[in-house]
């Protein structure tokens, strides 16, 4: 019997995260339709007003602003009784304000990386919303459990714990992400470790607390593996890419298909953190030389505007939109496994009967 995972007063019945991914890949037309079939669909916040007509001249207030209305809109697809959630990076300039109105707008559940969630409880106090930080090792699991509850009394919702397999800004360095295999860091041991430092902890504070293992996790044989390795659940991005519903054009999803495992690169993002993306015209013109940053969006606080090669607010946006020459696509590991783009009801009826 195949078990989902609990959120405060809701309940997913299946135990399938859709992972956040931006700009604008997942917004309410993929989120709403993975919540509505069963998972949970997770909406993305980086530069989430970016379709809002006043996002180039105010970016903060569009982004803002478009929340409500991406939450409504996946609510309308998904249903009042489905579990919907964001994931907000801490690296992002706005970060306080985008999670305080996130928990305005009522969403379920906040999945939070990119850096180190230290002071994500006290947004959420008091509200219904639920609050998950993304690790990438039992230290880093151990740092924010222990800061929560000196600080704030508070104890983890969930625990999402992404491996060097996943797409996108890493949270590891590129000497480990490039090392040996028997040196590199593996989800599965990673994972491992994890969940036994928190069944520890549900059993001294009595809170049942769901661990999510993510990054790489490709099929049904993936989703078993690290649920007997005890997670409680895993989250994948990628597949969701290539469905009808994502958010992003036909040409973005259509260079998943078309990706080979020679076109996966890991690149150094302009905001200090390595990331996997598609080789393209774009990464090839970035390496000849570098292109002068003639507005800045505020997006990411490590972003050093004067280095910086080039704008990944503007890149993230043109990929999104469909103009890859001129974009930034990123991608997980197993991107070359895609070879064609399906419903995410499709995804989720295979994804489920493979695991049964």
């Amino acid at each position: 019997m195949i078990k989902g995972i609990q959120i405060g007063d809701k309940y997913c019945k299946y135990p399938i995260i859709q992972g956040g991914m931006g700009v604008g890949v997942s917004l309410h037309r993929l989120a709403g339709a993975v919540s509505a079939e069963g998972g949970i669909g997770v909406l993305s916040a980086a530069d989430i007003g970016y379709q809002e007509p006043d996002f180039e001249t105010n970016p903060k207030e569009a982004n803002l602003r478009a929340i409500r209305t991406e939450i409504e809109k996946a609510r309308e697809i998904a249903g009042k009784d489905k579990i919907i959630a964001a994931n907000i990076m801490v690296a992002m300039t706005d970060y306080a304000e985008l999670v305080k109105e996130f928990v305005k707008q009522g969403i379920d559940l906040i999945i939070s990386g990119a850096g180190i969630p230290l002071n994500l409880p006290e947004y959420i106090i008091g509200s219904k919303t639920k609050i998950a930080p993304i690790v990438s090792s039992l230290r880093c699991c151990q740092l924010i459990v222990k800061t929560w509850r000196k600080k704030y009394n508070y104890i983890p919702d969930m625990i999402v714990i992404e491996g060097p397999k996943a797409g996108g800004h890493l949270g590891f360095k590129r000497d480990e992400l490039f090392a040996e295999d028997d040196r590199k860091p593996q989800l599965e041991e990673i994972t491992s470790e994890v969940v036994s430092y928190v069944r520890d902890l549900e059993k001294e504070t009595g809170k049942e607390i769901p661990v999510i293992a993510a990054g790489g996790v490709w099929d049904g044989k993936d989703i078993k593996k690290f649920m007997e390795l005890g997670a409680d659940g895993v989250q994948m991005a990628t597949r969701f890419v290539a469905t009808h519903e994502c958010d992003a054009s036909e040409a973005f999803k259509k260079a998943y298909v078309k990706a080979t495992s020679s076109d996966i690169q890991i690149i150094d993002s302009p905001v200090g953190m390595p990331g996997r993306a598609i080789r393209n015209e774009f990464i090839r013109q970035k390496e000849a030389g570098n292109s002068r940053i003639t507005k800045c969006y505020q997006c990411i606080k490590t972003c050093n505007v004067k280095d910086a090669p080039y704008c990944i607010t503007r890149a993230l946006i043109n990929a999104v939109k469909g103009n890859l020459d001129e974009g930034l696509i990123f991608c997980g590991s197993n991107v070359d496994k895609v070879k064609e783009i399906v419903s995410v009801h499709e995804l989720m009826q295979e994804l489920t009967m493979e695991l049964a």
